[in-house]
């Protein structure tokens, strides 16, 4: 059986035609082509916590698809489908025009309008065919469905007559129910219509007369039942959709998010897409509806991720800490209790993603639960850390600090399992991933030479974060007094930053190893994920150079963003999931990394080039795209199945705008570091609105501005400092 969690085969697409739509509310999502329909036999249907609840959705008008016009995306979770009826035969226009206004969240809501444009009324019939497989998500996205891997009953009932009239005001009838068992699992869907309609398995019928310039309404809900319980939609037919929770938590997002005037559009652009697509990623747990958290992406990763959640919360700060504050919530709440190699829990231990599948529980916690990753534990502590910094919800990070010190334990005891100071990774057994950093697909580590690397492997991040842990650490004891506490972790982050820039440096080649392999033997591959090694500081100045050179070569740097291997390496692919493509997230944490070091001009070199990638997809940068080098094409190619939106993608520009203004808070201390470097291009730029020291600070900078920088709503015990700060400032 494929396991989700090492999956190294094919995916399957979306469908052919014009294209596809995705709509996401937490986790609901709905893919579908660009009329709307959702196709059977593709990767399409309508998901509801990780299993498709409709696996076919298609509106027939006389028999025949209508013609898609245009797909108008409202807001993430709502979407506008125009389409015409098909032109009789020697004509070339159609009358009839079909608007379907759609609204996922919990389920969905299908509104179908005919218009009639003829001086005549119109007949015709309009059928709805559907259908479920309840299928798990992964099984979907992998093309594994029907191939014996789904057992399990279903069944399929007609509710109510054979031919009914829902006259009652605007409030549907159930039509259809499917249901689905396997064991104790239960799943099912109810489709409920307004409207005189004639229902049978599988087809909704509906015999239409649309007046002359009028038009004909009918409305479907979908509903997912768990355990017998029917579920209603958010968005009900006949209720105003402004009224919904997902319009309603949209809204007040908006509303509060930072506001970034720009005379550079491209920024302006990228930036404002960047924190639309945030809100549409935010899940909210049934438990505890008062966290948010931040999903990986859509359509096939709207669960809480380890290492993806806490990166995108810790570049999203900027905009919302509350974010921050469920991330570190839910990840304490799941934090691993006991030694479990069938999931690879140790105690101590953040998790690395969680699934619903056949989980019967509705909370956050009834799924699945996997642990293996290296460097979820130590980012855990070291967003922690920076939550402290930025001097916002103290009491939380205080109630926190025990997880921090459990997360510590893990690291110095199944981390560093060999107790040579260094965290790294093996999995426990033959279906947990083999790699267990961020590029976790089975071939993503490698030497110069493209041969794979095999485990127990310490990767150069992992190493870096474990340092950010130490220091975060260290911070929490000076804060409480605790002088044995401090001395141990600050003595501990300088043994590793030493051992580090010893163990992992390649003279000879003037970077640093990606990892060392199983005989502590650098894995002497050329990647990016020595930019992470920057952002945290663990780099000893006198090598920064040298690592500011190799990432921004032309091997590296492909004019969109950063390769994630070297061109010039053995099993470089610039159409490979981790060796070779390039994945924003990376490239901005690069960026971040170059400018701590003073690299300004290397940072906006990666700075602009996100930004010009992002500009040229329509402001928004998926997950990852091809490493193919600006010079043979002029827009980036994507990857197939990239999610999008994706978290840290969506993050990415919030990271770099924050290296741009050069932002680094200390309020504890009562210092905030300011020195914006804008480059060329950039004349003008304002934040405003950020959340900030209990308060909502706005940072004004350029050529409007007297004196170039202008910073206001700080509290007034804090000191701007307007110099950048260096990777030696310490407590």
């Amino acid at each position: 059986m494929s396991d989700p969690w090492n999956y190294a085969g094919p995916v399957t697409q979306l469908g052919s035609g014009t294209g596809s739509v995705t709509l996401v509310d937490e986790s609901t999502f709905a893919i579908s082509g660009s009329a709307g329909d959702i196709a059977p036999g593709a990767a399409q249907g309508l998901f509801f916590r990780d299993t498709r609840i409709v696996s076919r959705f298609e509106v027939l008008i006389d028999g025949s698809p209508a013609e898609p016009l245009a797909a108008v995306t409202d807001d993430p979770f709502s979407a506008t489908f125009v389409s015409r009826n098909h032109p009789e035969p020697g004509r070339a226009d159609s009358t009839l025009m079909i608007f379907r206004s759609r609204h996922v969240g919990q389920g969905m809501r299908d509104e179908l309008t005919l218009r009639n444009f003829s001086d005549e009324a119109t007949a015709c019939t309009v059928d709805v065919l559907v259908d479920a497989d309840f299928a798990d998500l992964f099984a979907v996205k992998e093309g594994r469905v029907g191939a014996g891997l789904h057992a399990g009953a279903i069944t399929t009932e007609v509710v109510g007559a054979a031919e009914r009239v829902a006259g009652e005001g605007d409030r549907p009838v159930p039509a259809l129910t499917y249901t689905y068992a396997r064991g104790a699992v239960a799943r099912g869907v109810e489709l409920r219509t307004t409207g005189a309609a004639k229902v049978a398995p599988g087809i909704i019928t509906f015999e239409v007369l649309v007046p002359a310039r009028g038009e004909w309404t009918a409305c479907i809900e979908v509903g997912p039942i768990i355990d017998g319980a029917v579920f209603s939609p958010k968005y009900l037919c006949g209720q105003p959709v402004e009224r919904a929770t997902p319009t309603e938590r949209l809204a007040e997002w908006r509303r509060l998010v930072p506001k970034v005037e720009t005379d550079h559009p491209v920024l302006k652009e990228v930036v404002a897409r960047s924190a639309e697509d945030l809100g549409a990623l935010r899940i909210f747990d049934p438990d505890y509806p008062e966290r948010v958290v931040v999903a990986a992406g859509a359509p096939w990763f709207m669960t809480v991720f380890g290492r993806d959640s806490l990166l995108t919360a810790w570049m999203a700060l900027l905009v919302d800490p509350e974010l921050a504050s469920g991330v570190l919530q839910t990840l304490a709440r799941f934090q691993g209790t006991e030694v479990d190699p069938r999931h690879e829990e140790e105690p101590g231990r953040i998790l690395h993603e969680m699934r619903f599948g056949d989980a019967a529980s509705l909370s956050l916690g009834g799924g699945s639960i996997y642990y293996g990753t290296a460097d979820a534990t130590p980012l855990f502590v070291m967003l922690l850390g920076e939550m402290r910094r930025w001097g916002v919800a103290r009491e939380l990070v205080d109630e926190l600090l025990p997880n921090a010190a459990r997360a510590i334990e893990w690291i110095e005891h199944f981390g560093d399992s060999d107790g040579d100071g260094y965290v790294e990774y093996r999995r426990a057994t033959d279906r947990g991933l083999a790699n267990q950093g961020w590029k976790d697909s089975w071939d993503g580590i490698r030497y110069g030479d493209g041969r794979v690397a095999e485990a127990p492997i310490a990767l150069a991040e992992v190493q870096a974060y474990t340092y950010g842990a130490y220091l975060a650490s260290a911070h929490f004891a000076f804060e409480a007094g605790d002088a044995a506490t401090y001395d141990r972790f600050r003595s501990k982050a300088a043994q590793l930053k030493a051992n580090f820039n010893r163990d992992f440096w390649l003279e000879e080649k003037g970077w640093f190893a990606v990892g060392l392999d199983a005989d502590k033997k650098p894995i002497d591959s050329l990647t990016s994920n020595m930019g992470h090694c920057l952002w945290t500081g663990i780099v000893d100045e006198d090598k920064a150079l040298q690592v500011a050179q190799a990432l921004v070569s032309p091997a590296m740097f492909t004019g969109w963003g950063l390769r994630t291997l070297s061109s010039d390496n053995g099993g470089y692919n610039p159409i490979s999931y981790h060796c070779g493509s390039v994945w924003p997230h990376d490239t901005a944490i690069a960026a971040a990394g170059l400018a701590r070091y003073g690299f300004d001009g290397a940072a906006q070199q990666l700075i602009s080039g996100l930004l010009d990638a992002a500009s040229s997809q329509g402001g928004r940068l998926p997950e990852l795209f091809s490493g193919l080098d600006r010079g043979e094409l002029n827009v980036p190619v994507g990857y197939p199945t990239s999610c999008s939106p994706q978290a840290w993608s969506a993050a990415s520009p919030l990271l770099c705008l924050r290296t741009l203004l050069r932002l680094d808070p200390w309020i504890p201390y009562g210092k905030i570091w300011l020195s914006p470097n804008l480059p060329e291009g950039i004349g003008y730029l304002k934040v405003e609105g950020i959340p900030l020291a209990g308060s909502r600070v706005t940072i004004e900078v350029g050529d409007r501005v007297p004196g170039g920088l202008s910073i206001s709503g700080l509290p007034p015990e804090i000191e701007v400092i307007r110099e950048p700060r260096r990777p030696s400032t310490a407590v």
